[in-house]
């Protein structure tokens, strides 16, 4: 397995373990007077130590010499100037990019909104709602007016109106019209997350305030709660709805007839196959993939499948807005535990607008942590040149600014952002539509944005020094894919190109490339003891193995199967037998499957050629060349162990 495939899993599974700086840690060796120190070593030591299954490699004094060697391939990599090369950067920047994703976050309140998410993924909502539109950037005279006109039929409804005609009347969700505002049943991650909170957070029977989303604002009637029903996955056979009565008799007809098949013991399976109109699912069986509550756009079929108990129950046929159904129960799946569903949760909420709670938890500590000096007068002058333009994603960042030079922000006295990086920044912010005026309010909340975004990318440039652990698992990344890219250089390319020199390692250690005793043979196999003995009649009578199989396979059946070439003797490839010798075997039973072995030669045990074990000579070479390579290196640059150092890790390590 090529290391470079390996690498990312491994370090990925190390950012789950939290290591703690030994502030008194020590050199443990020099490397041409680059020091190595002791916390590193008992951190790798213990990390690995469950992993190796090689009991040497557990004894210090071994392990010492490996992670020395180690150290001397990277201290070679470096020498050679691999950690220049532009596809080692750029991996080793994505990568990095990838890993700070798991570090950009306010862990206290992720877990505060995965603990609630999964509190709320127990109870399911059956809600109506009714919408007044207004967009998430609308000037503050567009936004109060719809939020009083939202608060006007909050007065009707809890005055006693009917809410579905409300919602009929007033709503600006386009669906409102048919079903009411009706929204049927859902659970946690299933609608945006102001709407979301507002509905767990609203008695049965009752009417929430308004809720503002990017929608616009909402209001919800809680009609119903109950506990999630888990998800179910079922099978179904469906005609479609019927454009008029006499075809809908017909249809209904039909249906009944389908279940009175099944009902006869005819398979459900096929019977979709041949007759549901829901040609996604009718080529499977019926099979459709697993769902829970809300999940469907027919709350009627929702119901019948989880109305069935046992896995194989089949429903009457029923009718949904769609047309007719029979269902099948394949199998319920309860509500998981919070630990099967917790990384999943988690991943959910940083993609969900709950991430949004994440970041401004994150940009407020930061704006409290670090020191941020701020150029007002510059700031001035920089907003003054953002026009009008903008509301129609005309403006552009002005070609010549002298006036503006000097420094917009300054973090922490060392990071230096200028006035230009902050147009840059508001030229991408045209594409959004903004209700906003006039152009400065705008421009006064980019630049609150704008800051936030520079402490976030301040913060991330400075992990290692942050976060121990981000700088860990960055460095032994780091040094993993020098690694990989110098082995390929000084080791497995030279194996596989240095013909001589494999030829040559292959003949003195041809001891370790020798063929037991073999023979070549054609092996017939089956679970039909009467198929077996039919093929020994037919192969002492001459016949071939095509005419065989010709015989014996028929109707799309196999009762033969035919392996034919050289074998070892013992190999598992042949049936346990005492001695095969040249000829035709008895029949043989191995485990459920019964053998006959036709023998055409027998081939004593002798050296493999070259290219019989080419494979396995490339491998050993490999190690070979590696383990002499490192002998080499030894020699190669100058090494000091503090033996008084490594004798305070041992005794450590070994409490």
């Amino acid at each position: 397995m090529r290391l470079k495939h390996v690498l990312l899993g491994l370090c990925v599974a190390a950012t789950a373990i939290s290591y703690a700086q030994d502030k008194t840690k020590k050199v443990l060796f020099n490397i041409d007077n680059h020091p190595y120190y002791t916390d590193e070593f008992s951190r790798v030591y213990k990390k690995n130590l469950d992993l190796v299954k090689d009991e040497s490699q557990k004894n210090l004094d071994q392990y010492l010499d490996l992670f020395l060697g180690y150290k001397l391939k990277i201290q070679k990599a470096n020498k050679l100037g691999l950690q220049n090369d532009a596809n080692y950067l750029a991996e080793l920047k994505s990568y990095r990019t990838q890993l700070s994703r798991n570090y950009m976050t306010d862990t206290k309140v992720t877990k505060e909104l995965v603990d609630e998410a999964y509190q709320r993924s127990l109870k399911e909502i059956k809600a109506s709602h009714i919408l007044i539109t207004v967009d998430e950037n609308a000037s503050p005279a567009d936004t109060l007016k719809a939020y009083n006109q939202a608060m006007d039929i909050r007065k009707k409804a809890v005055a006693g109106e009917n809410f579905d005609d409300l919602a009929v009347r007033f709503s600006q969700d386009p669906s409102a019209k048919d079903n009411k505002g009706d929204l049927g049943y859902f659970s946690v991650f299933r609608m945006v997350y102001p709407f979301e909170t507002a509905a767990y957070k609203t008695k049965k029977g009752e009417v929430s305030l308004p809720v503002h989303t990017r929608f616009g604002y909402h209001l919800i009637k809680v009609n119903d709660i109950r506990d999630n029903r888990g998800q179910v996955s079922v099978a179904h056979i469906m005609l479609m709805k019927a454009e008029n009565p006499v075809e809908g008799e017909s249809i209904k007809n039909n249906i009944e007839d389908i279940y009175k098949k099944i009902k006869q013991g005819e398979n459900f399976e096929s019977l979709a196959q041949q007759f549901s109109q829901d040609r996604s699912s009718a080529g499977k069986g019926g099979h459709l993939q697993r769902f829970g509550s809300g999940e469907l756009s027919s709350e009627k079929f929702e119901d019948v499948a989880f109305s069935l108990k046992n896995p194989g129950d089949i429903s009457e046929p029923f009718q949904s807005q769609f047309g007719w159904h029979i269902i099948k129960l394949i199998e319920k799946y309860p509500v998981r535990s919070f630990a099967d569903v917790q990384t999943e949760m988690e991943s959910r909420v940083r993609k969900d607008d709950r991430s949004k709670l994440i970041d401004a938890s994150l940009s407020e500590k930061l704006a409290k942590k670090y020191n941020v000096e701020k150029n007002p007068k510059l700031y001035a002058k920089a907003a003054k040149l953002v026009t009008d333009k903008f509301y129609e994603e005309a403006w552009e960042v002005p070609a010549s600014t002298p006036e503006l030079e000097g420094n917009l922000l300054v973090i922490n006295k060392d990071k230096k952002v200028s006035a230009l990086d902050f147009l840059d920044f508001v030229n991408t912010q045209q594409k959004t539509k903004w209700g906003i005026r006039p152009i400065g309010k705008v421009v006064d909340q980019l630049y609150g944005k704008f800051i936030n975004n520079q402490l976030m990318n301040y913060y991330n440039d400075n992990l290692e020094k942050e976060n121990p652990e981000f700088a860990n698992v960055m460095d032994e990344y780091r040094d993993g894919l020098l690694l990989f890219d110098l082995m390929e250089k000084e080791i497995w390319n030279k194996a596989k190109t240095d013909t001589l020199g494999l030829k040559a390692f292959y003949e003195k250690n041809i001891a370790n490339y020798q063929w037991h005793p073999r023979v070549e043979a054609n092996v017939f196999s089956s679970t039909q003891q009467d198929a077996i003995q039919q093929t020994l009649k037919f192969l002492k009578k001459k016949k071939s193995i095509d005419f065989i199989k010709e015989q014996l396979n028929k109707d799309n059946k196999v009762s033969i199967m035919v392996k034919t070439g050289v074998f070892e003797e013992g190999s598992e490839a042949l049936p346990k037998y005492p001695k095969l010798n040249v000829g035709i075997s008895d029949v043989i039973k191995d485990g459920n499957y019964y053998f006959v072995i036709d023998v055409l030669k027998k081939m004593p045990k002798g050296p493999k050629t070259f290219e019989e074990t080419k494979g396995k000579v490339i491998n050993d070479y490999q190690q070979y060349l590696e383990s002499k390579w490192v002998d080499e290196l030894k020699k190669e640059f100058t090494i000091t162990i503090d033996k008084g150092v490594f004798s305070e890790v041992k005794q450590e390590l070994q409490q």
